[in-house]
């Protein structure tokens, strides 16, 4: 896929943006992504994600860390975090920006360390595209976690995108398609997972995970922590 948002963050971040940064949907008009969002510090960030560092304990892997924001967070309380970021632009950034650990790759080929906590933020669960995928991701944590690691991360309910009406048919209503584009350049569109709290309890306890809603907000948003049953 096309690096597309790495791109727009490395703009931004040297004040060169050419352009804004959209969202492609499929069941509305296009959105403008605020760039700046990446950007955000500890004094912008919403309560949920603060109150996901808050719950964040040893070892730290931050899944898809953007710009760096929440690394940078716990970084400058005194964590051991590392930032893994598929996109080579945005962890150029984070470099930039003084994240000491970062790895360049795509998560789903990470298997070399162990942490213990892994945080996956501003839905970053989504990188599952699919419950089939979740399942998998699910799956692939156990191999990147310590015995008694947990898996913090946020998602929400998208049923109200369908006004009372969700579509019938096999795909799950939060299986939705996106398509960035940014300076007349798109990716592909690319499925990313808005998944409920039902859901999410049900299939993560038939991989052997239990999970706790930690925070929930007036948006249908959650922030769940999974840990491995004992």
């Amino acid at each position: 896929m096309q690096d597309v948002l790495g791109e727009a963050i490395y703009d931004y971040y040297h004040h060169q943006q050419k352009g804004k940064l959209w969202i492609h949907n499929k069941y509305g008009r296009k959105e403008e992504m605020p760039v700046d969002i990446y950007f955000r510090d500890d004094t912008e960030m919403p309560q949920l994600e603060l109150f996901a560092l808050l719950n964040c304990k040893g070892k730290v892997l931050d899944i898809g860390a953007g710009a760096g924001s929440h690394a940078l967070a716990l970084q400058q309380k005194g964590m051991d975090v590392t930032a893994v970021e598929i996109s080579p632009k945005a962890a150029a950034v984070m470099q930039e920006r003084g994240v000491e650990n970062i790895i360049q790759q795509d998560i789903w080929t990470l298997q070399e360390e162990r942490y213990d906590t892994l945080l996956l933020l501003m839905n970053g669960i989504g990188l599952a595209a699919t419950l089939n995928g979740l399942t998998s991701f699910l799956q692939h944590a156990k191999k990147l976690l310590y015995n008694n690691g947990q898996l913090l991360f946020d998602s929400s309910d998208v049923a109200y995108l369908y006004k009372g009406k969700l579509p019938e048919g096999e795909k799950y209503y939060g299986e939705i398609l996106y398509q960035y584009e940014y300076k007349k350049q798109k990716t592909d569109w690319f499925s990313w997972l808005y998944v409920d709290r039902k859901t999410l309890t049900t299939i993560a306890a038939k991989e052997g995970w239990t999970t706790t809603i930690l925070f929930e907000d007036e948006y249908d948003q959650f922030l769940a922590k999974l840990q491995l049953a004992e």
